[in-house]
């Protein structure tokens, strides 16, 4: 099994992904990579580490995610690994739950996302999004 983080995914992929029929709820299982100290896109000096320039963002996204009826599950860091094989750990685990594939595009392409994304890109190093729906 080949693991590959990224920070956006390729135009296909999202295109799939945005493309994919509406059924209703689901929970986004986010696997996330920080780097060690945040790198903002527009140069800007900071002593922030990734983990914190994510936190900025996270907090402000928490928030766009309740508003559109969703809401943060789980989040926590990442500690050890006991089933399976991985070249890196990743940093940190988050379930977001969203009403709808229309509510989580809506916020991907809102300009309050565009607003805060900055702080996502200076921390993260790359991440995983694996969409999930319950079984009964």
């Amino acid at each position: 099994m080949q693991v590959k983080n990224a920070v956006y995914p390729p135009g296909q992929q999202a295109m799939d992904f945005f493309g994919a029929e509406e059924d209703g709820p689901f929970v986004m299982v986010n696997l996330l990579k920080f780097k060690d100290r945040a790198e903002y896109p527009d140069g800007s000096a900071t002593d922030l580490s990734g983990r914190e320039a994510y936190g900025l963002y996270g907090v402000e996204v928490s928030k766009l995610v309740e508003g559109l009826g969703g809401r943060i599950r789980f989040s926590a860091r990442v500690t050890s690994l006991l089933l399976g094989e991985v070249d890196e750990l990743w940093d940190a685990v988050a379930l977001a739950e969203y009403p709808s594939l229309a509510a989580f595009k809506a916020m991907a392409t809102s300009p309050e996302m565009h607003a805060i994304e900055h702080h996502r890109l200076a921390g993260l190093a790359g991440q995983l999004n694996i969409r999930t729906k319950e079984s009964l």
